[in-house]
């Protein structure tokens, strides 16, 4: 189907979606603007450098390739196109490629130390020699395209007064398919001296380039968990680096059922990310209960690896439920004070494709059963993820 659209509009859209972490959509958006705009030189370059966040390095290389050897002196695909091979340990090419760029736009600082950055990398990589005197082979860089994700995360919380250490643990299996990925679940809570599972099961359809969905399924026979837990929201990529959404949650508890509406508005500014997203819990004899989040990160290299910082007021419904005496509280925490710091930071492997998150919090929340009266929580967590 030929291209009809605005292509500045389709790229920021592209972009929103790359930043996002949906490649593939991204790249169908990007390949699509080239049918009919073939120079459009940030659009190449945004495609190159999804196939190498991707690892996809020999595609990042033939997309690079076409922009330098008609733009010569475009230093950001220079330097990405540079960083595309010491990410695939061609450190030969990233060498030559360095030298060449130089030749164009001579003593630029930043080319200077990539070209010193490959050089140390090939001096590293050369074949050591054993005592017997035979070659141990260089090893090569992995070019395989990951579909498949498995991780484990451990988190506790400590509180100062009234309750016990919380412990929670988790193991899920990401799919990356044609439809969209799908991630089934197994959650483990340690809570109020009570253990339980949770099976849970995530699906983020893709709908068309602009928009995707998120359904989630959750089941539990523990008292700490729901027996249902339900999630549907619709995200649609808007112009002007723009994300917006609308969805709901529905939680089962043996005596409490609520409903809750949610939303989100997102914008990716350059390397930054900025979030709101609030909770309305509708009541007829209580009034709305609200709550909600604002998040921001910092991206680096690529989109696996960012700081970022969430700060929550109101108290979250799919976090943390409580308990006054012996009955678990569900529904009525949503309408107590409560405020919520968090960091993250989260990271890849320098010689791996592995994943790392760390997170610590703070959090202050009235007691349930003493209104007026505070306790402080600290929580830690850590997060790792293995790519095939």
């Amino acid at each position: 189907m030929a291209y009809n659209g605005n292509p500045d509009t389709s790229f920021f859209t592209a972009r929103d979606l790359a930043f996002g972490g949906n490649g593939p959509v991204a790249r169908d958006t990007l390949r699509h603007i080239l049918t009919k705009f073939p120079n459009y030189t940030d659009v190449r370059n945004l495609l190159a450098k999804t196939y190498s966040w991707d690892k996809k390095y020999d595609e990042a290389r033939k997309e690079f390739n076409k922009i330098t050897s008609v733009e010569r002196k475009n230093k950001e695909v220079w330097v990405a196109a540079i960083k595309n091979e010491l990410y695939a340990k061609e450190f030969h090419i990233a060498l030559g490629l360095a030298n060449k760029a130089l030749i164009y736009l001579s003593n630029d600082p930043d080319l200077e130390a990539l070209r010193g950055q490959a050089l140390k990398d090939l001096s590293e990589s050369k074949t050591n020699i054993e005592s017997n005197g035979t070659k141990i082979r260089e090893e090569t860089s992995e070019k395989t395209t990951f579909t498949n994700t498995f991780g484990i995360s451990n988190a506790f919380e400590v509180f100062d007064i009234a309750y016990e250490p919380m412990m929670y643990t988790s193991l899920e299996y990401q799919r990356e398919t044609k439809a969209g990925k799908i991630i089934p679940r197994l959650n483990y809570g340690n809570r109020f001296e009570i253990q339980g599972l949770q099976y849970e099961l995530d699906f983020y359809p893709k709908f068309s380039e602009r928009f995707y969905g998120y359904l989630n399924y959750g089941i539990s026979r523990s008292v700490i968990f729901p027996n249902h837990r339900v999630g549907a929201e619709v995200f649609v990529n808007w112009p002007k680096n723009m994300e917006i959404s609308l969805g709901t949650r529905y939680l089962d508890f043996d005596n409490v059922r609520a409903h809750i509406i949610t939303a989100s508005a997102a914008l990716y500014q350059g390397n930054y990310y900025f979030s709101i997203r609030p909770y309305f819990l509708p009541d007829i004899n209580k009034g709305t209960g609200l709550s909600g989040t604002l998040s921001a990160r910092r991206y680096f290299r690529d989109k696996a690896n960012y700081l970022g910082i969430t700060i929550g007021m109101g108290y979250s419904p799919e976090l943390r439920q409580l308990q006054d005496g012996d009955e678990l509280l569900a529904e009525t925490v949503l309408y107590i004070e409560s405020q919520q710091a968090m960091l993250e930071y989260r990271f890849s492997g320098k010689k791996t494709p592995n994943l790392y998150r760390a997170n610590l919090g703070l959090g202050r929340q009235e007691l349930v059963f003493e209104s007026g009266r505070f306790f402080w929580v600290v929580s830690a967590g850590i997060t790792y993820q293995v790519m095939f």
